[in-house]
């Protein structure tokens, strides 16, 4: 990803005066866990298969599993204070002058991250179902014996939490307790990630808003933007979490690094999801809608063209990050280049490819005012598009994609030119209108 970021920032964007570093969040290697228990239990046969599943889905079992889910959250937790407290070190004009903190997470990575920011804990989540069994408790009939013994139980544990609550306060009188992260999170960019399902099983629910607050504040990270290749088995989307007709909304397509004069994002209008999909069984082909459904639209023909990321993955899949390992690198935009180059033209799309007010369409497809021509005009919209999808290639095996494609973001020139379209989208703004103001 630095590799490839460096070419796009070279090419698009060196009359910046700003320059985005990435730092590579490596926790995982520091991790106990259970030692070396699983690897002494895996048989011999097939070997390298198996290592590769252990050193990924296995880091989802141990996730999910009470007795080393603090061990990775506070592993993670402390690698990224101590990598933006050694760069503040390095580089102390970048918190003089405001610099900016995003980080770009892989797959369970996403998931981590997601949890340190917003603080949750699977012990929140018991207390609340908790409380809800007790309401239910109550709301039965119940006998004499049964309503003193719950009384009972209700004023010991109004105790416990007055206790508790004295004890808290006590300890932060004389303790000050640090934040969780050392810095704001700019943006938070997820890539491969199954976020989506874990915040669906944890009771997360689609709202009436089109507010990014419903599942991650604002004031925790400014903007949430999910990427995913068509084809990642492990990726979800997380729009449809938010506002629930935009499961039948086409995620925003992502420009191919070469394209010329793209369609800049805030511009692209939502359209209806192609309903054609390749039929599993014979019910498959029917489908029921309750809403504004992709079937009573015409179909919108889905482009297969640009950066194939099967091509890339047949290359990286052996070295690159496996599920679990798969946190990226944590994003610096830190100022003072030295001397800016001369604007590149409108081709590169460096001014396009951004905006808050996020809407889908495929390049070079003019955008057409009324719901039947396949462009949605929903009552409730979205503050801004958070589903950014990959392009599929022109020549492209769907089952090997995937294969391939959930390790495969990192060394996308599509990715690259993505994050750093959004990383630098306010020196983008300024250097246009300096540039008006001169004219």
């Amino acid at each position: 990803m630095r590799d490839t970021a460096r070419k796009i920032e070279e090419k698009y964007f060196s009359n910046l005066a700003t320059h985005v570093e990435f730092l590579p969040v490596e926790w995982r290697s520091k991790l106990t866990l259970d030692g070396d228990t699983v690897d002494s239990i895996t048989p011999d046969k097939v070997r390298g298969l198996r290592d590769m599943l252990n050193s990924s889905a296995m880091d989802i079992m141990y996730y999910t599993s009470p007795l080393y889910r603090d061990e990775l959250v506070k592993g993670l937790q402390q690698e990224l204070n101590r990598l933006y407290t050694l760069f503040c070190s390095r580089n102390p004009e970048f918190e003089e002058k405001g610099g900016k903190v995003s980080i770009v997470s892989h797959s369970l990575g996403c998931v981590i991250t997601y949890d340190i920011m917003t603080g949750w804990n699977p012990v929140r989540l018991y207390e609340q179902l908790l409380q809800k069994e007790e309401e239910e408790l109550e709301d039965r009939w119940m006998s004499y014996e049964e309503q003193r013994l719950l009384e009972e139980l209700y004023i010991t544990k109004q105790r416990l939490r007055e206790i508790e609550e004295r004890l808290h306060g006590l300890k932060a009188s004389t303790i000050s307790k640090p934040p969780v992260l050392k810095f704001k999170v700019e943006n938070f960019f997820c890539m491969g990630s199954p976020l989506a399902v874990f915040l669906a099983l944890r009771g997360i629910r689609p709202g009436n808003s089109g507010s990014q607050d419903h599942i991650l504040p604002r004031t925790i990270c400014n903007r949430l933007l999910n990427i995913f290749h068509p084809t990642d088995p492990v990726a979800y989307r997380l729009e449809p979490l938010i506002l629930k007709h935009y499961s039948n909304i086409s995620p925003v397509q992502i420009h191919w690094y070469n394209t010329a004069n793209p369609l800049p994002y805030e511009h692209m209008k939502p359209s209806f999801l192609n309903p054609t999909k390749e039929p599993t069984s014979v019910t498959d082909g029917e489908s029921v809608s309750t809403g504004p459904s992709p079937t009573t639209s015409p179909v919108m023909v889905r482009r297969h063209y640009g950066e194939s990321i099967t091509n890339i993955g047949k290359a990286s899949i052996l070295g690159a990050a496996s599920i679990g390992k798969g946190l990226g690198g944590m994003l610096f935009s830190r100022f003072g280049r030295s001397s800016p180059a001369t604007p590149q033209t409108l081709e590169t799309g460096k001014d396009g490819a951004e905006g808050d007010d996020k809407k889908a369409t495929t390049v070079g497809t003019p955008p057409l005012p009324h719901s039947s021509s396949g462009f949605l005009e929903p009552a409730v919209e979205l503050e801004h598009r958070i589903d950014f999808e990959l392009r599929e290639g022109l020549v492209e095996s769907r089952y090997w994609s995937a294969v391939t494609s959930h390790t495969a973001y990192w060394s996308s020139l599509d990715i690259a030119l993505f994050l750093l379209t959004f990383m630098y989208k306010q020196d983008q703004e300024d250097t246009d209108k300096s540039n008006l103001d001169t004219i």
